[in-house]
């Protein structure tokens, strides 16, 4: 507890005096402008420790997002021995959420292992896996986790105690822009939990299916870890980029958006693809790197 408490403190006494990127901002500004919708976007370089935000703390629906939060908790669980990453599962009908998951293909009694269910949470943002790993650990015993952690608004609203009003404004869970941030980078350094624990997590959050916005910005020989979240009126994406001159994460969450096609054109994807291509080429500079042409039709993921 002392540790994580350190860590905290460190964390925030770095950000208190992180310096603002004007002209990052600035740029951001100009590509939100006549965006229909709600946006919110925090990026911040973890090597100079410069950040620009815009709505950066405004709460948010996560949508799917919450899902590397469920990680953290049923990390935690393993971590103290209460489950094991390799112990196998029996899957029942009830557990379906009626979709196009893998999960929910299985039939009555298959059995399946805790790793593969995790694995496909992350990758494929499987809702059947996601919702069972969930109530294996507990909504309370993951926003307890986020908690303790220093997280301030980020919460699993669904099956939760108390939370049924943010749950009915919300949906899944709720978030912000910087808080999203600051969950991948305690991955990142280590601190979720364990440092082994956080290890296990970076090999499932650089093995996303769904690399059609943000990542497609980013060269495919760059690793990344992201979670990416949609509704009809929602897109957002999170991703932290092992980048050759530094680290650096952002988020980009929308909200309340008038465009609710499920097409590669999407405003809300469109954004986010400019947001991420902006990112990577403004500390990447000398990057001539983009996306091969002909890459769209290779890119349709839905």
């Amino acid at each position: 507890m002392k540790y994580k408490l350190l860590t905290l403190i460190l964390f925030i006494t770095s950000t208190a005096f992180a310096q603002t990127d004007k002209e990052l901002t600035a740029r951001l500004q100009d590509d939100i402008k006549g965006f229909n919708g709600q946006a919110g976007i925090y990026v911040h370089n973890l090597k100079t420790g410069k950040t620009a935000a815009i709505n950066a703390d405004t709460l948010f629906p996560t949508a799917s997002m919450i899902k590397v939060s469920i990680q953290c908790g049923l990390m935690d669980k393993i971590e103290k021995g209460e489950m094991q990453y390799n112990q196998k599962l029996v899957y029942r009908d009830s557990l379906l959420y009626k979709g196009e998951d893998i999960l929910g293909s299985f039939k009555d009694k298959d059995t399946i292992e805790v790793s593969k269910v995790a694995l496909l949470m992350i990758t494929m943002s499987d809702n059947t896996a996601s919702l069972w790993l969930q109530k294996l650990v507990g909504a309370d015993y993951l926003n307890h986790w986020l908690d303790v952690n220093g997280f301030k608004v980020m919460r699993d609203n669904s099956k939760a105690t108390g939370r049924g009003a943010m749950h009915a404004k919300y949906g899944w869970g709720v978030t912000t822009p910087y808080e999203m941030c600051r969950l991948f980078t305690i991955i990142r350094n280590g601190e979720a939990v364990s440092a082994a624990a956080s290890e296990r997590m970076i090999r499932n959050l650089g093995r996303i299916f769904w690399d059609n916005i943000a990542l497609s910005q980013i060269p495919p020989y760059i690793h990344t870890i992201s979670k990416q979240g949609a509704l009809d009126d929602y897109r957002s994406e999170t991703v932290l980029v092992n980048a050759p001159h530094g680290d650096y994460v952002f988020s980009v969450i929308t909200n309340n958006n008038k465009d609710q096609r499920w097409t590669q054109d999407n405003e809300a994807d469109v954004l986010i693809r400019k947001v991420s291509a902006l990112l990577w080429h403004y500390f990447e500079p000398k990057s001539d790197w983009k996306p091969a042409d002909g890459m769209e039709k290779f890119m349709k993921d839905e």
